[in-house]
This record gives C-alpha cells, structure tokens and sequence, in this order.
C-alpha cells in the first residue's frame, strides 16, 4: 500500500458513485455518537483522495438543533426537501426522548417500503421502533435504555451489543459504538486495509465487531481467577427484586459468609449488602427516568418493601428523593439551553 507523503494512501478503489448517507439530528441529540458516526466518513475520503461519501445534515423542518450540550447545528434540508440518500441516520436524543418526535415518526412511517437503509445512533433505535421500522428485525440501543426498549417493542429483538445490521436497519448504542458501525460498513464497502487505516487514524485500539458487549463484564475487570466473587454477583443481578440475604448468597456460591464479604472488600472495595444495595438503586433511578411506573411500583420491583425505606434509601444514595429526581427530570427536558454555542453549516464531504 503507498502512501503519499501527506498520509494519505491511493491503493482504495472509489465506487463509481459516493454513498450518500443523512444524517438526522433530534433535538438534545449525543455530539460524541454524531461525532463518531460522521468522522469515519470524512477520513474515508481524506485517506483515499476520492469522494467515497456524501453527507448532509437534517432536521425535520430545516432549522439548526441544539445537542445535548446546548451546540446549536446548523443542518442542510428539512425532511420535505431532502436529496437522493442510500441512508438516513437518526442521531438520538441523550436522555431518550419519548415525546416531541411526532414529525420524525410520522416522516419514518412512509418509508417502510423505500429500499433506503436507515440507522438509529444511540436513542434514535427507540424512534425507529416508535415508527414501526424495527419489528421483527434484531436491534441494539444504549444499555441504559435497553429495558426500555424490550418492554415498549417487545417485536423487536433487543440485544446488548454494540451495533446490529439486520438487512437495512442499522442500529448502535452511541458514544463510540458509532464509530465501530461506520467501520464496519466501510469494510464492507470498500475493504478491511482501508477501515483498519481509519481506525490507526483515530488512534483505536481495535475495530469492535457488532457481537461485543456495551459493558465491561465483571470477569474482564477483575480476571477469571474469582469465580466465586463472580457467581455472587450474578446472583445479585438475578435477584432485584426480591433480594438474597448475605447468608443465601453465600450459601449459593458454596463459600462462608465471612470469606464472602472478603472477596467483596478485596476486589470490589465493599460488602456484599452495599454492593446489592446500590445495584438496585441504579435499576431504580433507571425506571424512574425511563418509565411512568408509580414510584411505589418501581420501589417494590427493586427490592424495597416500603415507600418510606425506598425514599429514604434513595435519598441517602442520590441527594434527592425518587419525586425530586422525577421532577428534576422534567424539569430538564422543559429546560432550554439559552447561551447556545453554533456551529458551521456541514458541507458535503
């Protein structure tokens, strides 16, 4: 493979016609998974001198949309005058966004018979499955919406990975899970050596497949040499909603009670019961984001037997109470962010 002495290489062989992928932002749109869905893209051709991508910006009536940061971007076409495009991306909202997407939705609807591919980056997978677009098809979004998502679709095949391509529905779990998406359609377009000089590029580490988790399992963080240590935990995650004691636990894993709270001192800083504690107080703070569960029901589905303990527990944990934090959530979705920086208009690249 030759390089030129700007870096580039001239050993990739150009499509006759670019891809033209869209790129549609939702309001509070991830900068970091538009970022890196997008940058691929550019390198592509940067790399290879030749114009192997198109891309325009999109919004669904043409005005700029503000990220989650408050980075005002200004787009290229609204829905209704959009450009000839082999995909359209739908860049989503961070935190989900459940509401004020009917226009989107409504838009996505009428192209469940056109043959163009269309990709959900982070949240936008839960605007696809609003619109329709994901049934029967296998889907991925951040893992932590994935409950969501399997609980509002459940014709969707939900699964923890970082990207999943099910004929023409594309879907990641954002952040940089958009990176290893674009790659690996880039490699499928035009070749591993050119994906890989990308990858080196941005200084990556390795080019993730779609079957990777989203999370760090426990076994990689601490090694495989604790298998104790480890069956407890998944004990813990199993059992949210109606908790093991230290003794069930211990008595499960095969190991006394004492050697137990060792292992969790030694290897993850606590004990057995605050470990299991703050595990269900996550899962908790989850559904009081994600659904409109009563904050009872959420409370007794995460192991607490009564308001008062949940509340007080909650509060200890978090600062607020399980109100405060439903309310401090509205509160953030009606906020409107008023010293907004701007960006340029994107040109085709």
């Amino acid at each position: 493979m030759q390089a030129s002495q700007s870096g580039r290489t001239k050993s990739f062989t150009a499509k006759a016609r670019p891809k033209r992928y869209g790129f549609l932002l939702v309001p509070n749109y991830s900068l970091i998974a538009f970022s890196s869905a997008i940058e691929p893209l550019r390198m592509a051709n940067w790399i290879t001198g030749d114009d192997l991508y198109e891309t325009t910006l999109i919004s669904h009536d043409g005005e700029a949309v503000a990220s989650s940061f408050g980075v005002q971007t200004l787009v290229n076409h609204s829905l209704n005058d959009l450009p000839e495009l082999d995909a359209i991306f739908v860049c989503g909202a961070s935190p989900i966004a459940r509401t004020g997407n009917d226009a989107i939705i409504a838009w996505l609807r009428q192209q469940r018979d056109n043959q163009m591919a269309i990709g959900g980056i982070g949240t936008g997978s839960y605007i696809l499955a609003c619109a329709g677009l994901l049934n029967n098809h296998k889907a991925t979004i951040h893992w932590w919406d994935i409950d969501s998502l399997r609980e509002d679709f459940p014709h969707t095949q939900v699964t923890n990975n970082l990207f999943e391509i099910d004929d023409k529905r594309y879907t990641c779990s954002g952040g940089t899970a958009a990176m290893d998406m674009m790659l690996f359609l880039i490699r499928q377009q035009h070749g591993m050596d050119l994906a890989a000089s990308i990858s080196e590029q941005f200084v990556c580490e390795r080019m993730r497949t779609g079957d990777d988790p989203q999370r760090i399992p426990l076994k990689a963080r601490i090694g495989a040499s604790q298998p104790k240590l480890i069956e407890a935990v998944q004990l813990i995650e199993a059992n949210i909603e109606e908790p093991l004691s230290a003794d069930d636990l211990a008595r499960h894993v095969g190991v006394s009670r004492r050697h137990l709270e060792r292992l969790f001192k030694k290897h993850l800083q606590t004990v057995p019961s605050k470990y299991y504690l703050e595990l269900r107080l996550e899962q908790a703070r989850k559904l009081l984001r994600q659904t409109d569960k009563p904050i009872l029901q959420v409370g007794l589905s995460c192991g607490f037997a009564s308001a008062s303990y949940f509340s007080t527990a909650y509060r200890n944990h978090y600062g607020l109470t399980p109100r405060e934090e439903r309310k401090r959530l509205q509160d953030q979705e009606e906020n409107i962010n008023p010293h907004p920086v701007v960006t340029q208009r994107s040109q085709l690249i």
